[in-house]
């Protein structure tokens, strides 16, 4: 399993941001930026304008996490500004099809994201429109809340879905992750790991990639060298 680190930028400091991403830019893979509107979730954010200065100065690839309505409009001029990858909410969604084929033509990887709440299995016709998956493990809003364990059974769900489509979709999850949760990210199947307060309020962001990393091929392997069938049954 390919391990990717994205640390977010919603748990750095705002005013520092190119510092910030270059902190992270030998050792992450991607920058994942969460751009809100206070109307989906109730928080407001950074927007285009400043997604645009972040590509003038971002080593690594952006990877978009649009969690605002209307995302028909607004997703495609994100990809077409240069972010690499662009999410979308499934919840705020009225064209999924189109608006994640629209991300695609310009060169971006799409991606559909699900709260907690939220059930995969309605969208697995959508598989082959999307190049991820994100599974949210928080309420989306507000960075530094608790990782929610009831979302583990949908992640190796979502794993299944994922390998019974064929194709490369990477499955990410987003919320909580840290030293002591992403292990059991990895196991359940994810292989693309968000990480805020973790990786910006550690003092040391570099490091904790590093550390995050390690620890996520540690369980992947681990999870890979166990007989099927240990895992409880998937919730979806």
């Amino acid at each position: 399993m390919s391990v990717r680190i994205a640390p977010s930028l919603l748990a750095a400091d705002f005013a520092r941001l190119a510092e910030e991403a270059d902190a992270v830019s030998a050792v992450a893979d991607w920058l994942h930026v969460d751009v809100m509107d206070g109307h989906f979730v109730p928080n407001l954010t950074i927007g285009l304008p400043v997604v645009e200065a972040l590509l003038r100065h971002a080593r690594l690839p952006l990877d978009c996490h649009l969690m605002i309505e209307d995302p028909e409009r607004w997703a495609p001029m994100y990809a077409e500004a240069g972010a690499r990858s662009v999410t979308i909410h499934a919840e705020a969604a009225g064209a999924p099809i189109r608006t994640l084929r629209q991300i695609r033509a310009t060169g971006a990887r799409a991606g559909l994201a699900f709260n907690p709440a939220t059930s995969v299995r309605p969208y697995a016709e959508l598989l082959p429109e999307v190049d991820m998956l994100l599974l949210m493990t928080i309420e989306p809003g507000f960075g530094g809340q608790e990782f929610m364990d009831l979302v583990l059974p949908k992640i190796r769900h979502a794993r299944e879905l994922i390998s019974a489509h064929g194709g490369e979709i990477w499955l990410q999850v987003d919320g909580g992750v840290s030293e002591e949760t992403i292990g059991r990210c990895a196991e359940a199947g994810a292989d693309m790991f968000v990480a805020g307060s973790a990786v910006y309020g550690s003092g040391d962001p570099a490091s904790s990639v590093k550390a995050l990393r390690e620890l996520a091929i540690a369980a992947g392997r681990s999870a890979a060298a166990s007989p099927p069938g240990g895992c409880p049954g998937a919730a979806s």
